[in-house]
């Protein structure tokens, strides 16, 4: 008996060790610094000071899935940290070669039924970055997230510059919600978002007299769905919220989906005592990898857009000549010749060779030039649009439904 009982307070004691344990990060230079800890019902969270002051108090971390539930009752199994050093070149962001430096840590958490998560964060002098990754469970080779429990909890000084995340299918084409909506500068963080859907990234917040903080994502690929931040909860927390079910005409699923092992996008933290971290950092590229190189060597052009001085209200033929005209007026080059570039593959081709909208025409079938062409034209006769060079293609192709 007296054995048993020792052995039941060694595990208790081992349990409420683990549940107490803290690990922490700090990037290169000691002054940001990340502590994980947590563990049982209240789940795993994370901190973030920069110099002793306190940027993100501790925050949720987990997410709800069809192979398990990750928000709660997580305990840290073991962590792995690593030192990251390496050199790339950008040819088109603020800086053309990046020295990136930063250690990591990987948390490797299991639930309450063995369901194993990591979450590795990667910490530099003034960015943090972090994702989930999950491995297959048993059979398990997919898995559904519901919802993520990741959340940023702000000190009580803060204030916020964020942009509203606006109802889905509204503006210009019903192409809403975007990035387009208006900031409110210095806003507290007690203010409801205008639409009530949160915020879309990247959203900035400044700590008081401590700093500034810049919150968004990177990474995002076809494996996961692109977030946004939540209206504020109690305890001035802001969680990732998932797209809303009626964008995109509610066509597909606001749950991202993915293969096992299968890693989250990027969350990312900027820390600064002023914006000059937040304007300068490249945390965005630093902690990706190019999904596959480009056949091209593309160069930087120059050109004109009618929208930024006259808005929707220029998308009209006539508009588009005259800043085509400015366009020449300004010497701007034209790169490439793609008339003659398309001449070229014509003169290649075969003397036989045919289109199959050119075998329907010359068989007398149906083709798609009735909705390329005409179609364009009885919608620009109905709303009054001049369209001459849709004109004179259809008095060529098209003689007599012209």
């Amino acid at each position: 008996m007296k054995k048993k009982l020792q052995t039941t307070l060694a595990l208790l004691m081992a349990a409420v060790a683990s549940m107490a344990q803290q690990v922490q990060v700090a990037g290169p230079d000691g002054r940001l610094q990340v502590s994980v800890a947590g563990g049982g019902e209240t789940g795993m969270t994370y901190s973030v000071t920069y110099d002793g002051k306190q940027m993100l108090e501790n925050s949720p971390l987990g997410m709800q899935t069809n192979a398990g539930d990750f928000s709660k009752g997580l305990a840290l199994v073991k962590y792995d940290t690593c030192r990251i050093d390496t050199v790339y070149r950008q040819t088109r962001i603020k800086t053309s070669q990046i020295h990136y430096q930063a250690n990591e840590l990987t948390c490797h958490l299991s639930n309450a039924d063995g369901g194993r998560l990591a979450v590795t964060f990667r910490v530099s002098n003034n960015d943090v970055a972090f994702r989930y990754t999950l491995p297959r469970q048993g059979e398990t080779g997919s898995v559904r997230v519901m919802e993520e429990a990741t959340g940023f909890r702000f000190p009580q000084q803060t204030t916020t510059f964020l942009c509203p995340q606006s109802d889905a299918m509204i503006g210009w084409k019903r192409t809403k919600p975007s990035y387009e909506e208006e900031y409110k500068a210095d806003a507290p963080m007690s203010e409801r978002s205008q639409y009530g859907h949160g915020y879309t990234f990247p959203c900035l917040f400044r700590i008081g007299d401590a700093g500034w903080v810049l919150v968004s994502e990177t990474g995002v690929d076809s494996r996961y769905c692109g977030s946004r931040l939540s209206d504020v909860s109690e305890g001035n927390l802001y969680t990732v919220a998932f797209p809303m079910p009626e964008e995109n005409n509610g066509n597909g699923t606001v749950a991202p989906a993915f293969a096992l092992p299968g890693a989250t996008p990027w969350r990312t933290i900027t820390v600064g005592e002023t914006l000059k971290p937040i304007v300068e950092t490249t945390v965005i590229w630093d902690v990706v990898e190019p999904l596959y190189e480009t056949e091209h060597d593309y160069q930087m052009g120059r050109g004109t857009w009618s929208w930024i001085l006259w808005q929707d209200g220029s998308i009209n033929y006539d508009d588009q000549v005259r800043y085509i005209d400015l366009a020449a007026a300004m010497g701007y080059p034209f790169e490439k010749d793609y008339v003659k570039i398309n001449l070229e593959i014509l003169s290649n081709l075969s003397a036989d060779a045919t289109t199959s909208m050119q075998r329907d025409i010359m068989e007398g079938k149906p083709s798609e030039l009735d909705g390329l062409v005409m179609e364009p034209l009885r919608l620009a006769k109905k709303y009054s649009v001049s369209m001459p060079c849709y004109e004179e293609v259809a008095k060529v192709l098209c003689p007599l439904e012209f």
